[in-house]
């Protein structure tokens, strides 16, 4: 049984529709995901665009999401704590929780909504990023889902 993560918003490798971005309400989409593997402990999100220009740009970082969990609903609270428990970090907006995709306009981005199914808890101060994020993560990973979207801005 593989370990997969979807969302009603987009299916894999389509548009990211425009009410999740920068040009719309900015809003999460909602993310399911199938069973993980019986030894996970909690769940870790990144969200980013590696085809942004100054590097990968990171939309969305969370951890400590429950074992017990199969998803996140639409329109997660921009703040430190995640509804049923959880933690988000800072972002590259320099904000917590989910900031949509804005690329300058042009070519479609590729946005990157990876899930970490961990073995542990994870112990990290609020604001932490993406880097602080990968660095608890080390060795932890037991399974990891992916879906990817894109956007491409209008002029």
């Amino acid at each position: 049984m593989s370990f997969s993560l979807q969302s009603s918003a987009f299916q894999e490798s389509a548009d990211i529709p425009r009410q999740y971005t920068c040009e719309g309400a900015g809003t999460s989409p909602a993310l399911t995901w199938t069973e993980p593997p019986p030894n996970t402990q909690s769940f870790a999100l990144i969200a980013d665009d590696p085809d942004a220009p100054a590097g990968t740009w990171v939309h969305w970082v969370a951890w400590n999401i429950p074992a017990s969990s199969k998803g996140l609903p639409e329109n997660v609270a921009k703040s430190a704590e995640l509804p049923g428990g959880g933690s988000q970090g800072s972002n590259d907006f320099k904000n917590a929780g989910y900031g949509g995709p804005c690329p300058p306009p042009g070519k479609p981005h590729r946005y990157f909504f990876k899930l970490y199914a961990l073995d542990t808890k994870l112990d990290l101060g609020a604001g932490s990023g993406k880097k602080e994020l990968e660095q608890a993560m080390k060795g932890h990973v037991v399974a990891q889902a992916q879906l990817m979207g894109k956007y491409q801005r209008a002029r």
